[in-house]
């Protein structure tokens, strides 16, 4: 039974082999290839947003890994290709962009996020700190221990 169920596979199996002589590579250029994917990691995807152009499959992420492909292979520098993307799309293409004007508050953002709300939290527990702040007077305060001096004592037994 054995024999026969590894007979079968075999048999189904045997015409597959056939067709590995005619793999052939999928890109004509492997070291283009290599270039377009390195540089498709560092630009974002304009519809995602959240993924960078070599990980979409938006199809303006496939627009522009074609586009990254094509000037590339006509022989544009990486730089070329990113300061042409960045001349049509802005600095939002960039994973990393520069700091200048535009993007100040894209670099300073999160740290006067993080100080602003730091200072209110400060600001919050003083304010509470004053509010609950009651102040008693040295009768208030006698009576006040009395009263916790006599609940600490034990309860006579009867």
């Amino acid at each position: 039974m054995l024999r026969r169920i590894a007979l079968t596979l075999l048999l189904a199996l045997a015409p597959l082999t056939g067709f590995t002589a005619d793999a052939r590579p999928l890109v004509a250029d492997p070291a283009l290839e290599a270039r377009v994917l390195k540089l498709s990691e560092v630009l974002r995807c304009l519809v995602c947003q959240n993924q960078s152009i070599a990980e979409s499959n938006a199809d303006l992420a496939l627009d522009l890994r074609a586009q990254v492909r094509e000037q590339l292979a006509a022989g544009k520098t990486e730089d070329q290709v990113v300061d042409y993307l960045v001349a049509r799309y802005g600095d939002f293409v960039l994973y990393d962009p520069p700091l200048k004007g535009t993007t100040v508050l894209l670099w300073a953002g999160p740290a006067l996020l993080l100080l602003s709300g730091l200072a209110w939290l400060g600001w919050r527990l003083s304010r509470r700190a004053r509010e609950s702040g009651v102040t008693l007077s040295a009768e208030q305060h006698a009576r006040a221990k009395q009263l916790l001096e006599s609940a600490n004592e034990p309860e006579p037994r009867q």
